[in-house]
């Protein structure tokens, strides 16, 4: 039995990032074996077990080979004779296909670290094509690695277009496409999952609302600059890791260089067609509606702003009503790239605590209660913005 360090753990120490966590391949094992040294069984599909102590994740070296479309038609085999370097061969990227010994002696039979010193996304064998997951994964890598100059090799994207014209992209599942893209909005520069679906014909069998924002593909797409054609979105990455923020962020951009493109109904729509969570869809609905309201909060009537914090849901939900200030500032500096401060989320924010202070009236009953708080609550607003 032999154990080696694989994937990323190894990809991330030869870049010099932090190690978040470690996955182990064992070789030459059965399951019993590793039952009988107290390891606790986890994979349903293929032999993967949980250390007993640290609770990190160790595989049985595996080849799987293709049997259905999709990313669920796989056979795996996982057995003894099953060598590293067949393991190793089955994975996606080179940079994900590195091994290291226990004495840090590193297996590279793909060519990894070249790729890694080059800042190239290279797929590992022909066999990449097999599973759709994939092109949302290195679109996935594309933008965290961004800022370090990685790019997809042409070789790969070629495959990746071969892909997509097969119509493998079209069996991914609305909740496979929804998790990766989540992860994709809290990289560094997640501008760059976008491109790489749009460079390889994915754009627009996955997000069609998204494909009309860029050129066609080709050189003038390669040549638009990376913040160009996102900026909301790339705006909200300063200003916030959560990916609700982010996901708003974007509706705004598709807003934006359309405004006829998404409304209510159409918005709801494609968080169905996504399976998109309530806490997201619903601050993106609030940005989407309310945003361009809050960038001219200073000259509104008392009246609209308070129907605005009562639309938002202000008085109860601050949490939320922070982070769409968050969407609306972004959207801000995405017309001023020089934007240091954004003054009506200072005002909404003061507008809001005036409200907030208001008393509820003593010896009054229902609707009552109601007209005179909201009077109070105008004439408050009133004197804060005055």
């Amino acid at each position: 039995m032999h154990v080696y360090l694989v994937g990323g753990a190894v990809r991330d120490r030869l870049l010099g990032l932090p190690v978040r966590e470690r996955d182990w391949v064992v070789v030459g094992a059965t399951p019993q074996q590793m039952l009988a040294l107290g390891y606790k069984p986890v994979g349903k599909d293929f032999p993967v077990f949980l250390h007993p102590e640290t609770k990190e994740e160790y595989a049985l070296a595996r080849t799987e080979r293709k049997t259905g479309p999709g990313y669920t038609g796989f056979a795996v085999h996982a057995d003894p004779d099953v060598t590293l370097e067949e393991d190793l061969l089955r994975r996606d990227l080179t940079i994900n296909a590195m091994a290291e010994t226990p004495d840090g002696e590193l297996i590279d039979p793909c060519g990894g670290k070249d790729d890694l010193d080059n800042g190239i996304l290279r797929h590992v064998s022909p066999a990449f094509a097999e599973d759709p997951v994939r092109i949302l994964r290195i679109a996935r890598f594309a933008a965290r690695f961004s800022r370090w100059g990685f790019h997809v090799a042409h070789d790969t994207n070629r495959l990746l277009r071969s892909m997509v014209a097969s119509g493998e992209v079209d069996q991914l599942v609305p909740e496979r496409v929804w998790a990766e893209l989540v992860k994709a909005l809290a990289e560094p520069v997640p501008v760059r999952f976008f491109e790489v679906l749009h460079g390889c014909g994915a754009l627009t069998r996955l997000f069609p609302e998204l494909d009309p924002l860029y050129p066609a593909a080709g050189h003038a797409a390669a040549a638009a600059p990376v913040h160009a054609i996102l900026p909301v979105l790339q705006a909200a990455v300063d200003l916030s890791e959560e990916p609700a923020v982010r996901w708003a962020a974007l509706i705004c951009d598709i807003d934006n260089a359309d405004p006829t493109a998404l409304d209510k109904p159409r918005l709801n729509a494609l968080c169905e067609r996504l399976r998109t969570p309530n806490a997201c869809r619903e601050l993106a609905l609030l940005a989407l509606q309310y945003r361009h309201q809050v960038h001219e909060i200073a000259g509104l009537p008392p009246t609209t702003v308070l129907d605005l914090l009562t639309a938002v849901d202000a008085l109860r939900r601050a949490d939320r009503f922070d982070d769409f200030l968050l969407v609306c500032e972004a959207d801000a500096r995405s017309r001023d790239a020089g934007l240091l401060d954004y003054p009506p989320a200072r005002l909404v924010l003061q507008t809001r605590q005036a409200c907030l202070q208001v008393k509820a009236p003593a010896g009054k009953h229902g609707p009552e209660i109601a007209a005179i708080m909201r009077a109070r609550r105008v004439e408050a607003i009133k004197r804060m913005l005055t």
